[in-house]
Protein backbone atom coordinates (compact mmCIF):
# COMPACT_ATOMS: atom_id res chain seq x y z
CA UNK A 1 0.00 0.00 0.00
CA UNK A 2 1.05 3.54 -0.94
CA UNK A 3 2.00 5.15 2.35
CA UNK A 4 2.63 9.32 2.37
CA UNK A 5 1.43 12.34 4.70
CA UNK A 6 -0.92 14.28 4.50
CA UNK A 7 -1.00 18.47 4.43
CA UNK A 8 -2.47 19.81 7.99
CA UNK A 9 -5.04 20.99 6.42
CA UNK A 10 -7.85 19.75 3.58
CA UNK A 11 -9.08 22.59 1.14
CA UNK A 12 -11.34 22.82 -1.92
CA UNK A 13 -8.67 23.50 -4.21
CA UNK A 14 -8.35 23.26 -8.00
CA UNK A 15 -5.72 20.80 -10.01
CA UNK A 16 -3.15 23.70 -10.01
CA UNK A 17 -2.96 24.17 -6.07
CA UNK A 18 -2.41 20.79 -5.13
CA UNK A 19 0.89 20.48 -6.74
CA UNK A 20 -0.96 17.83 -9.63
CA UNK A 21 -0.39 19.06 -13.17
CA UNK A 22 -3.65 19.67 -14.93
CA UNK A 23 -4.33 16.74 -17.57
CA UNK A 24 -5.76 17.17 -21.49
CA UNK A 25 -9.06 18.76 -21.02
CA UNK A 26 -9.03 19.14 -17.25
CA UNK A 27 -10.42 22.79 -15.56
CA UNK A 28 -8.36 24.45 -13.62
CA UNK A 29 -9.05 28.05 -11.38
CA UNK A 30 -6.29 29.71 -9.72
CA UNK A 31 -8.99 30.73 -6.84
CA UNK A 32 -9.03 28.68 -3.57
CA UNK A 33 -11.93 27.92 -1.31
CA UNK A 34 -11.52 29.12 2.04
CA UNK A 35 -13.87 26.07 3.29
CA UNK A 36 -11.06 23.67 5.29
CA UNK A 37 -11.35 21.00 7.16
CA UNK A 38 -8.87 20.30 9.80
CA UNK A 39 -6.93 17.08 9.71
CA UNK A 40 -4.50 15.74 12.58
CA UNK A 41 -0.64 16.90 12.26
CA UNK A 42 1.53 14.60 10.26
CA UNK A 43 -1.04 12.81 9.16
CA UNK A 44 -0.75 9.47 7.60
CA UNK A 45 -2.01 7.72 5.08
CA UNK A 46 -3.07 4.57 3.42
CA UNK A 47 -4.45 4.21 0.01
CA UNK A 48 -7.52 2.62 -0.59
CA UNK A 49 -7.69 3.36 -4.67
CA UNK A 50 -5.42 5.09 -7.01
CA UNK A 51 -5.55 4.93 -10.81
CA UNK A 52 -2.26 3.62 -12.12
CA UNK A 53 -1.78 1.36 -14.87
CA UNK A 54 -1.98 -1.64 -11.69
CA UNK A 55 -4.97 -0.55 -9.80
CA UNK A 56 -7.28 1.88 -12.43
CA UNK A 57 -9.43 -0.62 -13.84
CA UNK A 58 -10.68 -3.15 -10.76
CA UNK A 59 -14.16 -1.65 -9.98
CA UNK A 60 -17.49 -3.40 -10.63
CA UNK A 61 -20.73 -1.79 -11.73
CA UNK A 62 -23.93 -1.72 -9.95
CA UNK A 63 -27.11 -0.35 -10.90
CA UNK A 64 -30.23 -0.44 -10.51
CA UNK A 65 -31.20 -2.91 -12.88
CA UNK A 66 -30.77 -5.63 -10.58
CA UNK A 67 -33.65 -4.19 -9.18
CA UNK A 68 -36.09 -3.54 -12.46
CA UNK A 69 -34.30 -0.30 -13.10
CA UNK A 70 -32.23 0.85 -16.13
CA UNK A 71 -29.60 3.41 -14.58
CA UNK A 72 -25.89 2.23 -16.06
CA UNK A 73 -22.59 3.24 -15.20
CA UNK A 74 -18.75 2.63 -15.14
CA UNK A 75 -15.39 3.45 -13.89
CA UNK A 76 -13.20 4.44 -16.49
CA UNK A 77 -9.40 5.19 -15.98
CA UNK A 78 -7.92 8.07 -17.69
CA UNK A 79 -4.63 8.96 -19.26
CA UNK A 80 -4.37 11.61 -16.08
CA UNK A 81 -4.22 8.43 -13.87
CA UNK A 82 -7.31 9.90 -12.10
CA UNK A 83 -10.86 7.62 -12.43
CA UNK A 84 -13.97 9.05 -13.83
CA UNK A 85 -17.17 7.19 -12.64
CA UNK A 86 -19.93 8.23 -15.04
CA UNK A 87 -22.99 7.30 -16.41
CA UNK A 88 -26.69 8.10 -15.58
CA UNK A 89 -29.52 7.28 -13.50
CA UNK A 90 -33.14 6.57 -14.78
CA UNK A 91 -36.46 6.75 -12.26
CA UNK A 92 -37.96 4.23 -14.75
CA UNK A 93 -39.39 1.52 -13.47
CA UNK A 94 -38.43 2.94 -9.57
CA UNK A 95 -35.03 2.94 -10.14
CA UNK A 96 -32.81 5.49 -9.02
CA UNK A 97 -28.97 4.78 -7.90
CA UNK A 98 -26.05 3.90 -10.09
CA UNK A 99 -23.02 2.35 -8.19
CA UNK A 100 -19.10 1.17 -8.24
CA UNK A 101 -17.54 -0.80 -6.48
CA UNK A 102 -14.11 -2.19 -5.78
CA UNK A 103 -12.32 -5.02 -3.09
CA UNK A 104 -9.93 -4.46 -0.89
CA UNK A 105 -7.66 -5.63 1.95
CA UNK A 106 -9.28 -6.90 3.90
CA UNK A 107 -7.88 -4.08 5.95
CA UNK A 108 -7.84 -3.35 9.56
CA UNK A 109 -8.12 0.61 9.65
CA UNK A 110 -8.93 0.75 13.43
CA UNK A 111 -5.86 2.95 13.80
CA UNK A 112 -7.07 5.55 11.69
CA UNK A 113 -9.60 8.15 11.98
CA UNK A 114 -11.79 7.71 8.45
CA UNK A 115 -11.21 8.41 4.37
CA UNK A 116 -10.47 11.14 2.92
CA UNK A 117 -10.89 11.78 -0.57
CA UNK A 118 -9.92 14.05 -3.71
CA UNK A 119 -12.82 14.59 -6.67
CA UNK A 120 -13.85 16.90 -9.15
CA UNK A 121 -17.43 16.58 -9.33
CA UNK A 122 -20.31 17.86 -10.86
CA UNK A 123 -22.67 19.66 -8.44
CA UNK A 124 -24.39 16.40 -7.21
CA UNK A 125 -24.30 14.36 -4.31
CA UNK A 126 -22.43 11.21 -3.62
CA UNK A 127 -21.60 8.46 -1.64
CA UNK A 128 -18.73 6.64 0.02
CA UNK A 129 -19.73 3.03 0.59
CA UNK A 130 -17.58 0.42 2.70
CA UNK A 131 -18.44 -3.29 3.24
CA UNK A 132 -16.83 -5.33 5.60
CA UNK A 133 -17.17 -8.56 3.74
CA UNK A 134 -16.59 -9.73 0.09
CA UNK A 135 -20.12 -10.65 -1.02
CA UNK A 136 -22.48 -9.37 -3.19
CA UNK A 137 -25.57 -8.15 -1.21
CA UNK A 138 -25.60 -7.08 2.54
CA UNK A 139 -25.12 -4.33 4.35
CA UNK A 140 -22.98 -1.28 3.42
CA UNK A 141 -22.07 1.85 5.54
CA UNK A 142 -22.20 4.98 3.81
CA UNK A 143 -21.09 8.26 4.58
CA UNK A 144 -22.84 11.50 1.74
CA UNK A 145 -20.79 14.27 0.05
CA UNK A 146 -21.63 17.34 -2.08
CA UNK A 147 -19.62 18.28 -4.86
CA UNK A 148 -18.50 21.50 -6.71
CA UNK A 149 -19.06 21.47 -10.53
CA UNK A 150 -15.69 21.70 -12.11
CA UNK A 151 -13.51 21.86 -8.66
CA UNK A 152 -11.33 19.92 -7.41
CA UNK A 153 -12.20 19.24 -3.73
CA UNK A 154 -10.64 17.30 -0.59
CA UNK A 155 -13.72 15.27 0.93
CA UNK A 156 -12.64 14.74 4.55
CA UNK A 157 -15.25 11.60 5.73
CA UNK A 158 -15.00 10.25 9.42
CA UNK A 159 -15.51 7.16 10.30
CA UNK A 160 -18.79 7.55 12.38
CA UNK A 161 -19.89 9.57 10.06
CA UNK A 162 -20.94 6.23 8.22
CA UNK A 163 -24.24 4.75 8.57
CA UNK A 164 -25.44 1.58 7.96
CA UNK A 165 -27.68 0.82 4.79
CA UNK A 166 -29.18 -2.18 3.63
CA UNK A 167 -31.47 -1.86 -0.21
CA UNK A 168 -31.58 1.90 0.43
CA UNK A 169 -33.10 1.50 4.03
CA UNK A 170 -31.40 1.45 7.61
CA UNK A 171 -31.51 -1.95 8.80
CA UNK A 172 -32.63 -2.64 12.91
CA UNK A 173 -29.97 -3.77 14.75
CA UNK A 174 -26.86 -2.73 12.16
CA UNK A 175 -24.67 -1.04 14.37
CA UNK A 176 -21.46 1.30 14.02
CA UNK A 177 -18.75 0.63 11.21
CA UNK A 178 -16.51 -2.08 12.18
CA UNK A 179 -12.89 -0.64 10.50
CA UNK A 180 -11.06 -3.76 11.70
CA UNK A 181 -12.57 -5.45 8.37
CA UNK A 182 -13.01 -3.14 5.47
CA UNK A 183 -13.47 -5.45 2.42
CA UNK A 184 -14.98 -3.63 -0.28
CA UNK A 185 -14.96 0.31 -1.06
CA UNK A 186 -17.43 1.80 -3.57
CA UNK A 187 -19.48 5.17 -4.42
CA UNK A 188 -22.82 5.57 -5.39
CA UNK A 189 -25.08 8.41 -6.72
CA UNK A 190 -28.98 7.34 -5.48
CA UNK A 191 -31.77 9.59 -3.81
CA UNK A 192 -33.70 10.07 -6.78
CA UNK A 193 -30.72 12.75 -9.04
CA UNK A 194 -32.03 11.57 -12.15
CA UNK A 195 -29.94 12.27 -15.40
CA UNK A 196 -26.13 11.89 -16.32
CA UNK A 197 -23.62 12.12 -13.54
CA UNK A 198 -19.80 12.37 -14.03
CA UNK A 199 -17.36 12.27 -10.83
CA UNK A 200 -13.33 11.95 -11.05
CA UNK A 201 -11.48 10.96 -8.34
CA UNK A 202 -8.10 11.23 -8.00
CA UNK A 203 -7.51 8.83 -4.63
CA UNK A 204 -9.34 7.67 -1.90
CA UNK A 205 -7.46 7.17 1.25
CA UNK A 206 -7.59 6.37 4.65
CA UNK A 207 -6.28 9.23 6.86
CA UNK A 208 -5.28 9.36 11.18
CA UNK A 209 -2.13 8.83 13.36
CA UNK A 210 -1.50 5.44 11.72
CA UNK A 211 -0.64 4.36 14.94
Amino acid sequence: MNVALLAVTAVLVSGAETGRAAGPGEETSPSVDTRQETLQPMTETISLAEFDAAGGNAWQSIDDVVMGGSSGSRMRRTGSATGIFEGEVSLANNGGFASVRRAVGPLDLTAYDGLVLRVRGDGQRYRLRLRTDRRFDGVAWQADFPTTAGQWTVVVLPFPDFEPSYRGRRPPGAGPLDAASISQVGLMIADRQGGPFRLEIDWIRAHGTGQ
